[in-house]
């Protein structure tokens, strides 16, 4: 195995879920975009990058967001809570990706123009239901990625589902086309998590 599968392994084990944070730890605004622009990376759905963050470090936004949020003490402790926002209409943005790959030279101008014209006959005609559920799938993938990249450069992480959405869009004054997905807390651990078991793999996986 080589160098890099290790030292991959080696974070995905590594990470856990941490409920207790340093509350005095500040991660810069630098440093977050640094991560996020490392997350997006992520693949998506005819890469349309569905996936929008909303970073909250003010600590009067994070008691406004736990009130509708179970009062979850990580909201408050943590450095930044990261809102991975659902993008329903990624649609939108069609031109302006293949485009920037046609100009980076990642694809022919025959074939973005047929990319264009697939994208453009699917996305916008699909029922709501469908767009949500690509942005969903594809907001998993990046933050997945996100808590990640935070573990390797020696950050904590934990998402969370369980906030009012509802809520969280009004107080936030988000466009109908986007959605709340996850919020996760970035920050330093206070103490270790706990550990955790998986189901054995003979159990989930079958093969034919």
């Amino acid at each position: 195995m080589s160098q890099n599968y290790e030292e991959l392994l080696e974070v995905m084990h590594a990470r856990k879920s941490v409920r207790k944070f340093d509350p005095h730890y500040t991660i810069d605004k630098e440093e977050i975009t640094s991560m996020l622009e490392e997350a997006i990376s992520a693949p998506s759905s005819s890469n349309l990058q569905p996936w929008r963050f909303l970073v909250i470090q003010d600590q009067e936004l994070k008691k406004k967001i736990n009130r509708f949020s179970f009062n979850q003490e990580q909201i408050e402790t943590a450095s930044a809570i990261i809102a991975v926002i659902g993008d329903t209409e990624m649609y939108h943005n069609i031109d302006e990706i293949y485009l920037s790959n046609l100009a980076a030279g990642n694809i022919d101008e025959e074939h973005v123009q047929i990319q264009i014209q697939n994208a453009k006959a699917a996305y916008p005609n699909a029922p709501l239901e469908v767009r949500r559920n690509i942005a969903t799938f594809d907001a998993g993938l990046v933050s997945m990625q996100l808590m990640l990249i935070a573990k390797a450069r020696g950050y904590d992480t934990v998402p969370m589902g369980g906030f009012d959405k509802q809520q969280f869009a009004a107080s936030f004054e988000l466009e109908s086309r986007y959605e709340p997905l996850v919020l996760i807390a970035l920050g330093k651990a206070a103490s270790p998590a706990y550990g955790s078991t998986r189901l054995p793999i003979d159990s989930i996986t079958t093969y034919m």
